[in-house]
């Protein structure tokens, strides 16, 4: 019978891969057949759009260059005092010529020294040279023939937009060299063109010179372009010097782009058109996504309705083999989702106290030591060791890995304690905020229920504010009592703990619900439905009892009430925390650490080693002072775990703006951490020695110039 359920499932399973993989398999050779057809309708595009540039190109050259030798005829055997003399119709004949020609900015008529005798923008010109510009100095020593020069900015008091300059060199007689006549040309005269011809989505126009100055680019550059002859481009080009296709990363903008240039014939000048490949990628998109608005619904219902039955049938055989499974596994989870909430927080303050307890240690060792700093580090190690005892105490409560019982113990004080826990329970993202009372609210209750109790209780108010918002907790003796407790007789009365958020809320129809095992309205995979009924369970079993009020939008609020026993006896406190030690020769250090007691030890042992601290408590701060003067520190010894930015984060900011300051980072427990690595950064584990530390600072702080290693 199994074999056959097993059969019939692996039949179903085997249709509904058939039913994926063919229309896969033919979309794939569709769109391979599809891409190479868009490719080659680009590529004539191309080329068709190449003609008409090329042939707008040319006529463009022409006409400058016609208009260039009938100037040169109107000047030529003229001696440059009797230019002069017709200034004023010449000036007005290159006038008209510049006006008849959108292309043109200006012509000129130079002598043989640079200086303009006319042009067509001020009648008489300026007494300016321009023998420094390559359209005049290249006619300078041989007949070259028409020359195209780079583009230029005009020079004043002559103003407006670029140009490149398009030149014939002035001969006498005898062929000596008397001048130069120019016409200045728009670049964005081709570039309006280029727009007006490429209106397709990523259309790429260019002109050039041979020897990779780029003279006009659409779209648009704000800045001058050179290509490197040796680049991609220029070895295209030198392979096939008269045209030719090319898919190459353009220079100017690192876009990807299919590209088709050709060479003007009689000038040294390469146009090229184009469009990018992102461009060409998204036609055959559009074109793939018409065949997939009809193939995506018949294969999807196809596969639906093979998937309904394969589930169906996959259901029925195994319902009951999950719901035993499902069963055993809400067995375990409500104390292994309050331990698994506390674990990161309780390793990280443990580390913490090892590492006061360490350094305490090595400065207990330090000669000369006086007495008031013995005592110092004495009490320290004592503080620090009878915290760490409590958090081991309270981790295998949670983990009831120790016997438990009921004890007197003040609510308040509980409270109080478990404060820094919550924090790291809930994130920094949620403000915590504690009422506690002035007197002792004793009860006679087991703590470690109390504690898991109060852990529950923020844990849901947390998962309903999304991680972020308000938590309040009040601890008082109760004034008021609910209508279950009423009747009970005498006492002392009742201490309440309520525990109010900001969250969403729970609706009325489940209000009466929020009790029940296994009932939860969170996400599956996100909660057990245990937590709140463990606190119901643990009021009841204590004599007290739990209830919720709650508004849609407004939040809601439990009060967990607990009977009150007389004030027998009083909880301790606790105290410290501490760091590091090691040689330092002056070297500078800036320690972020939120922890102050931690911080201090950390700079004690190391001024003691001869360096030079500066400390802050949160990364922000220490971020400022690397901006302001990073040449101050040699090494960065941050903590990670620390609220708002962490320490990891810290060291990716100096990193990403090219801050010169080595780090090195310490923790006791990090998410971040655990989960990637420390992204290529020193890190010093807590607890950890002086020595280590020292060590590790000097390894990694960077060596000044003329420092000794």
């Amino acid at each position: 019978m199994q074999g056959a359920q097993r059969n019939s499932l692996k039949l179903l399973q085997w249709m509904m891969a058939a039913s994926l993989a063919l229309p896969i398999a033919l979309f794939a050779i569709a769109a391979t057949i599809s891409y190479t057809s868009t490719k080659d309708i680009a590529d004539r595009e191309i080329e068709r759009t190449l003609d008409v540039a090329h042939e707008h190109a040319l006529k463009v050259f022409e006409t400058i260059d016609r208009s260039l030798a009938e100037l040169n005829e109107v000047v030529r055997g003229l001696p440059d005092d009797l230019v002069r003399a017709r200034e004023a119709a010449l000036h007005r004949r290159l006038k008209r010529l510049a006006d008849s020609l959108p292309q043109l900015k200006s012509a000129w008529i130079f002598d043989a020294e640079g200086k303009a005798l006319v042009n067509s923008l001020a009648s008489p010109p300026p007494e300016l040279s321009f023998a420094d510009r390559d359209y005049f100095y290249a006619h300078v020593d041989q007949t070259i023939g028409t020359f195209i020069g780079m583009p230029l900015t005009p020079r004043p008091p002559y103003q407006g937009a670029r140009f490149f300059g398009v030149s014939r060199r002035r001969d006498s007689d005898d062929g000596s060299f008397i001048g130069v006549i120019q016409a200045s040309v728009l670049p964005e005269y081709f570039e309006s063109f280029y727009a007006r011809i490429g209106s397709d989505p990523g259309s790429f126009f260019a002109m050039g010179r041979t020897d990779g100055v780029v003279l006009t680019h659409f779209p648009r550059l704000d800045r001058d372009l050179r290509l490197d002859p040796g680049g991609p481009v220029g070895r295209e080009i030198a392979a096939h010097p008269a045209h030719g296709l090319m898919t190459i990363v353009w220079p100017s903008d690192g876009i990807e782009r299919r590209i088709g240039y050709r060479r003007i014939a009689e000038y040294p000048i390469y146009v090229s058109a184009g469009f990018e490949t992102s461009a060409i990628r998204a036609r055959w998109f559009a074109t793939m996504g018409q065949h997939l608005v009809f193939g995506i619904p018949a294969t999807a219902l196809l596969f639906l309705l093979l998937a309904f039955a394969f589930r169906r049938t996959q259901h029925l055989q195994a319902e009951a083999a999950k719901r035993r499974e499902a069963e055993e596994a809400l067995k375990h989870s409500q104390r292994l989702e309050a331990l698994g909430q506390l674990t990161g927080g309780v390793a990280h303050d443990f580390n913490n106290l090892l590492t006061v307890i360490r350094a305490s240690v090595d400065l207990l060792n330090r000669p000369q030591l006086t007495e008031e700093r013995r005592q110092r580090y004495m009490t320290a190690i004592a503080d620090a060791v009878a915290r760490a005892a409590r958090l081991t105490s309270q981790l295998l409560a949670f983990a009831r890995r120790q016997t438990l019982k009921p004890e007197v113990f003040d609510v308040g004080e509980r409270m109080r304690s478990l404060h820094d826990m919550l924090a790291t329970l809930l994130g920094p993202a949620i403000e915590i905020a504690t009422q506690l009372p002035a007197e002792p609210c004793l009860v006679n209750a087991d703590a470690s229920q109390f504690e898991t109790a109060l852990i529950n209780m923020a844990t849901n108010a947390r998962d309903a504010m999304q991680g972020k918002g308000r938590i309040s907790f009040k601890v008082e003796a109760a004034t008021t009592v609910p209508d279950a407790l009423a009747h009970l007789p005498g006492g002392r009365g009742f201490v309440s703990v309520v525990v109010s958020d900001t969250g969403i809320g729970i609706p009325a129809a489940r209000l009466g619900r929020v009790f029940e095992p296994f009932f939860t309205t969170k996400q599956v995979g996100h909660g057990t439905g245990l937590g709140l009924s463990q606190v119901f369970g643990f009021a009841r079993q204590s004599g007290g009892e739990v209830t919720v009020t709650s508004e849609v939008g407004q939040g809601s609020t439990f009060s967990l009430y607990l009977p009150r026993v007389p004030a027998d006896l009083l909880p301790q406190q606790q105290a410290p925390n501490t760091a590091p030690a090691v040689p330092g020769s002056g070297m500078s250090v800036l320690v972020v650490e939120d922890n102050i007691e931690l911080a201090n030890f950390a700079a004690d042992g190391l001024t003691e080693l001869g360096y030079s601290i500066t400390l802050v408590d949160n990364a922000a701060d220490a971020l400022a002072e690397l901006v302001v003067d990073m040449d101050r520190f040699d090494v960065v010894f941050s903590d990670v775990v620390m609220p708002g930015m962490t320490g990891l984060e810290l060291a990716r900011a100096i990193r990403d703006r090219g801050i010169g300051v080595p780090v090195v980072l310490t923790t006791g427990y990090s998410e971040a951490l655990a989960q990637e690595s420390s992204h290529g950064f020193d890190l010093v584990q807590k607890p950890y020695s002086i020595e280590e530390l020292s060590q590790i600072l000097h390894r990694a702080a960077r060596v000044r110039d003329g420092a000794a290693e």
